[in-house]
């Protein structure tokens, strides 16, 4: 059965979703040396390790290998689209606080709060998807109902 599931990322995202797989597949080369050590091949305890290290590794570069092969790299917007879609960014104001919050929305692979990138599936993401500049986004936050008022958004990747 043929899986057409399609992740969408910006190509900093792809970069770096790539870079970790190269990362893994040197890990798994690293133990698959250390395994033919000859300290290692008289204890069968650390043999056990790291073959179970190995196995997490390879399922770990699948899982990604499967992310890659289902990516679809967001295109770089040369006209301003009417609405927030996924690599856009957005500033949000609040005016219970006159906070004003920025962050680009991304696909939940790519999601990063602490650096500003908050998840299409997260009800922030989902309630800011498909709004424009001056309309009011509202969703529950712990139990506590925000309402921001969406300032400006650009679509850039």
């Amino acid at each position: 059965m043929k899986d057409t599931t399609k992740i969408y990322l910006s190509k900093q995202g792809f970069r770096e979703l790539k870079k970790k797989v190269a990362k893994l597949e040197r890990e798994q080369k690293m133990l698959e040396i250390e395994l033919r050590d000859g300290d290692v091949k008289e204890d069968l305890l650390r043999q056990n390790d790291i073959f179970a290290r190995i196995d997490a590794i390879r399922s770990e570069i699948n899982e990604k290998n499967f992310q890659i092969h289902n990516a679809k790299i967001l295109p770089r917007s040369k006209k301003r689209n009417s609405k927030v879609s996924i690599g856009s960014f957005v500033e949000l104001f609040d005016r219970a606080t006159g906070r004003i919050m920025k962050f680009r929305v991304v696909e939940s692979l790519e999601a990063n709060p602490l650096i500003g990138k908050i998840s299409a599936e997260s009800p922030l993401g989902k309630s800011v998807l498909g709004r424009t500049v001056n309309e009011i986004v509202s969703w529950t936050a712990n139990s506590r109902n925000m309402v921001l008022i969406c300032l400006k958004w650009t679509s850039l990747n």
